[in-house]
This record gives C-alpha cells, structure tokens and sequence, in this order.
C-alpha cells in the first residue's frame, strides 16, 4: 500500500501528503497562515480534529473561525471547559452529555445538591481561570475495554452505558487539564482559544429523556468568537425575554394554563379569544375566496381507523389511552388526515371533481412529557390550521405553487416578510420504488419555491417516508427563526385507505394527496404572533382597539357618547370612566398596549372633537370624531 494520499480542496487543487497524517498537517502543507488560522478540518464533508490522522485520499477543507462550522468546534470546546469547571468545584460530579445546540452548548451533570443562580457566576469564574491557563486538548484513542476501566475507576455511570452501546472497538477520549471526556472531538487547540462565553441557565433534564432515569442539572451557555457578538447576543437574549410569550399572556390577561386543570392544556381569555377570533376570520376568508371548502370533524374515532392510518404502529406513544364505547375502542384524534380521508371516500370521486381542496381548524391532542411543555409553543392539545388537497398527478404542480403562494399571502397579512424555504428530499427509506412519482413531486416543490422567488435551500434526504415537503420558516422583529408552514406530499395513505377516482378512461386510479398547515397551530401561531408585536397588535387584530377616558365625571356623559359610536362602527372600544386619575388610567391603557386612547374633557365637549393619544406617545389634538374613524384603517389587513 503505498504510503502517501492525496486530498483534494474546494478549489479542485490537490496536495500530497503521507498517510497517517494529522489535518494540522495538511492545513500546514496548504500554508503556515491557514494552518495557525485551522480549527478544525472537514474530510469528506465531515468535520475531523486537527489532531485526527488522515489515513486514506479524500475531500479535505480546512475549517476557520469564518467557516460556518466554527461555532460547533468552540462551543462544544467550551462545554467541555464548563465541565471541567463543574468537576473542580464539585469532584463528586457525575456527567453525562455535552453537545452543541443553536447558539450555545449544554452540559447535563448529577450533583449532591441543586444549582444556583449564585454557583453559576462560581462557575463562570472557574471557567475564566481555566481560560486563561491555556491547557491543550489532547486526543488519545483507547480501546474499549480501557475507556470502559478509565470511567470506572472516574466513578462515570452514564459515560459507560454510552461506551457499553458503541460498537467501535476504539474509543477516541479527548483531555485538557485534569478532565477527561468521552468524545469524538472536534477542539480548538487549548483553553485559551475560546474566550467570549456566558452561562445562562439552569434547568432538569432527566438522563436520555426518560422520566424513569435520574433527573440531571441542565447547564446552558452560550460562545461567540468576539465580545461584540457575544454582546448582540446577550442583547437579544433580554428582548426576548421582554417578549416572552407568557410573560405578555399573563399581563395582557389573554391566556392561561392550569396545572390543577391539566399541563399543557390551553384556556382562552376573553382578550384572547378575541384576537383568536380576528385571526380564525381572517383565516376562513381568505381559504374561501382561494378555493377550499371548510370541514368539522369528530374528536374521536374508532381504533381501526389508526390502524389503518398507521397511528397505532408508529405514533402510539403521542396518542392517548382508548375509550370503550359499547365495546369497542375510541381514541382521541392526534391529527385530522384520516376523518378527511373518510369524507373522501363517503362517495365515488370522479377526476372532474377534482381537485378537492378541504380545511380545517381541528383541535387535536397529543401526549407530550411535562419536561417539554412550554407556554403556548408545547401544548397537549391544539388546533391545527389543517388542509388536504386531493388531485391528478397533472394538477400536482400547479396545486403546489397555489399552495405556496396562497401561504406566503397569509404570512405577510399576519406582517412577516422575511421568509425562506426549506425543501426536503426523499430519505434512504421511503414509500415505494417510483422514483419517478418522487422526483415529479420533488421537483413540483421546487418550481413552486422558484415562482415565488423565494431564498430557499435543499435539505437532502430529510424528508418523510411518504413524500418530500416544503417547509416555510419565518423570522421574526428581533431575527429570530421559527418553523410554521410545511407542505407535504403523502402517497401513503391513499395506499393504505385504497383511496381512488374515476380517470377520464373510466380505470381507478389513486389520487396525489398533499397535506397542509399554514400557520402550523393556533395556539403555537398566537404565541409567535405576541412576541413578534411584542403584545401590542395591529389595530386590526388588537383586543380593544380604543380606550374612551373621560378626564372627570363631569366629562363622562359624552364619553359614553362617543362609546357607543365608535361601538356601532364596529370598532372595538371600551369606556374606562373610573374615578381615578386621568394618568393612571391613560398608563393602564399604554400598559395594556391599547393601540389608541381616547381622551375627552371640556374643550372637546365643547367643540364635539376628540384628542386621541397613540400607544407610542403621539397626541392627535381635537380633531372631529368622523375624521378620525375615516383616518384610521381599522379593520384592513396588509396583504
């Protein structure tokens, strides 16, 4: 075997180099610039530690703090420091994982007692400490058997259940300082490389998910390569908990969930149902004059139909327990496809019916882990905003851009403009062998994407068994990205439930079924929605779009007055025409994000005019009642 390989860069160029080799070797070989600048190495499109040997000809990148894996090698470098840390301070720490996630890293650990806030900042300093001693992270390869004693003797449960399940007979253990970790790396070249880092929370976790096994202490950070980015960071980090969801349902009295009652169970206020309203009025409209019909369907349905859904099979643990009904089993319904199904099939479809466009706002429920559940963007029951389309294999692209373009006009209605597409293909397993029917329908969601001008990227193989889909992400007022909308081609419950139509040549066929949710969930849409506006809707969707104040009593029956007229124009008004102070009540009227006060004393009484305050401040002075209702585009939504 001859004992040099060639690795060939992005450019097409190719270096020589002898097998065996480290990517710190390689990245010297391109230039001792790169090679000071290297984090870590991609080989064959798979990240590698500098101090990994390079033993066959391959694809080879050399990984910067520009490159967009960067953020992974530091992070995860920097859990392993707060690791370390946790072990100084508390040797009898036992640990269990350490990954990277967005934005940040977490370490899960076993402790004698329960963190806090305080011990977090002790924390933080350690870390610092260990920063600035700059130890190198060491890569050694072990077998088996020595890692399993290695974390024994380190009294490391956890760690040696994860090496009890590897298959590989080497086991790759990276050090720095006096820790020592399970790990497939990759590091930065020591403590010293990644400076810029906070420790932001606490949580439980239990260990590998299961409510059965030992609950951890869930340690959440955050690193950026600079201190300004770290700083933007932290920045939004404080608006968004100004914009949490919850924090603003609790003030603005729109929502609540009740533990006595049930976790993860969602109660409307008035205020919020209110807005639900405008939201479900909005949504019915739009789908009728884009050519769906609306279904209603059962909460429950006999087991046999998640039979043949496949629900049973492989969704049971989300599904609750059954419900005997004169002897047979009834189930909640975690999703609305199947009861679409059935009106489907409650009578011969021919192909002059189609397509059939059906949709519904259908409450479902779902078993998730108390751990998960989080405000109004985890429930166990929800309402879908659902739709199924059922067509010709020939109306299937344009049934699909219809689909897009009607869901981007529904996102920007709602005030979200920056949107992107995420289009995933065909898995390793999928549905059938046509890879014909998979491509059509593949490339029907491209086109889609592409006549929307849409920026957009591929998702290889990361789409469903039974069909590629899009999916929509929106981003927020504060850069945020959330996952709403998804497209989803289906070709196997048409199979299942022997769905068919009559084709122009009087043979069955099957019918190309898309499922489809716009906003995702009501409930997970109205929390995106409130810390988008950060509560203060659109005067269109606002709960009370106007506050009446009267400046004394003496002032309050013309006050009524103007109520009742802003009432009969159908604008949703309120008279707060208590005895206390007139700033008092004008700052509950801004605290509640009243989109406009009304404020009336003796010279519009005297004048039959109006002064109105807006929510930002601006005062619009005695100006005519009529006027400002003409001014003021209540109810039109911006398309």
């Amino acid at each position: 075997m001859s004992q040099m390989i060639q690795l060939k860069l992005p450019d097409g160029k190719l270096i020589e180099l002898e097998r065996g080799a480290t990517i710190y070797d390689a990245a010297m070989k391109i230039g001792p610039g790169l090679a000071k600048a290297a984090l870590a190495g991609k080989i064959n499109g798979k990240l590698a530690d500098l101090r990994s040997p390079v033993n066959e000809s391959a694809d080879f990148e050399v990984v910067t703090a520009k490159s967009a894996e960067a953020a992974d090698v530091y992070r995860h470098s920097m859990a392993h420091i707060m690791a370390e840390a946790v072990l100084q301070l508390f040797p009898e720490a036992q640990f269990g994982i350490g990954p990277t996630i967005e934005d940040g890293f977490y370490y899960d650990f076993l402790l004698s007692r329960p963190l806090t806030t305080d011990d977090l900042e002790t924390v933080e300093k350690k870390m610092k400490e260990i920063i600035s001693s700059k130890n190198p992270f060491e890569r050694k390869v072990v077998s088996k058997d020595e890692a399993l004693q290695m974390f024994r003797d380190m009294n490391q449960p956890f760690k040696l259940e994860l090496i009890d399940e590897l298959e590989d007979q080497t086991i790759t253990v990276f050090t720095q300082g006096n820790f020592v970790d399970l790990c497939r790396g990759p590091h930065v070249s020591d403590s010293g490389a990644v400076k810029h880092f906070k420790l932001l929370s606490v949580a439980g976790a239990y260990w590998r998910g299961d409510e059965k096994r030992p609950m951890l202490q869930r340690i959440y950070g955050t690193a950026f390569p600079t201190k300004d980015e770290l700083k933007d960071y932290l920045n939004r980090l404080e608006e968004a908990k100004k914009r949490d969801h919850r924090k603003l349902g609790k003030e603005l009295d729109l929502f609540s969930t009740q533990e006595e009652v049930g976790p993860g169970l969602v109660f409307w206020h008035p205020k919020g149902s209110r807005i639900r309203h405008e939201i479900e009025k909005l949504w019915k409209e739009a789908h009728y004059r884009n050519g769906y019909e609306l279904l209603y369907s059962p909460h429950i349905g006999q087991s046999w139909l998640w039979e043949t859904s496949g629900h049973l099979q492989n969704y049971k643990d989300a599904m609750y327990n059954p419900i005997e009904v004169d002897g047979a089993d009834y189930f909640i319904k975690p999703m609305n496809c199947p009861f679409h199904i059935m009106v489907y099939k409650s009578q011969v479809r021919s192909y002059r019916d189609l397509p059939l466009r059906w949709a519904e706002l259908g409450t479902v429920y779902r078993y998730e882990k108390s751990g998960v559940l989080h405000g109004l963007m985890r429930v166990r029951g929800f309402t879908q905003d659902d739709a199924h389309i059922f067509c010709t294999p020939e109306q299937i692209q344009d049934e699909v851009r219809e689909v897009l373009r009607f869901s981007l006009e529904l996102w920007r209605a709602f005030g979200f403009t920056d949107i992107k597409a995420y289009l995933s293909t065909r898995p390793e397993k999928a549905v059938g062998s046509n890879d014909e029917r998979w491509e059509q329908a593949t490339e029907s969601l491209r086109q889609a994407i592409l006549a929307e001008n849409l920026d957009w990227e591929v998702d290889e193989g990361g789409g469903a068994f039974y069909g590629p889909k899009i999916d929509l992400k929106i981003r927020d007022a504060i850069g945020r990205e959330w996952q709403m909308t998804t497209v989803q081609f289906d070709w196997n419950l048409p199979e299942r439930f022997d769905m068919t139509y009559i084709g122009s040549d009087g043979n069955r066929h099957r019918p190309y079924m898309v499922h489809r949710a716009l906003l995702g969930s009501l409930e997970r849409f109205f929390g995106v929605l409130v810390e988008h506006y950060g509560g203060a809707m659109p005067v269109w969707l606002a709960p009370v779009q106007a506050r009446v104040l009267p400046i004394s009593d003496k002032h309050s029956e013309y006050a009524s007055q103007v109520n009742e007229q802003l009432k009969k124009l159908g604008i949703r008004s309120e008279l707060d025409d208590r005895s206390d102070k007139i700033s008092y009540r004008i700052r509950q009227a801004q605290l509640e994000k009243v989109p406009f006060m009304i404020i009336l004393g003796d010279q519009e009484a005297e004048s039959n005019a109006i002064t109105v305050r807006l929510r930002n401040g601006e005062n619009l002075s005695l100006i005519k009642l009529d006027d400002f209702v003409k001014d003021q585009e209540w109810t039109k939504v911006s398309a």
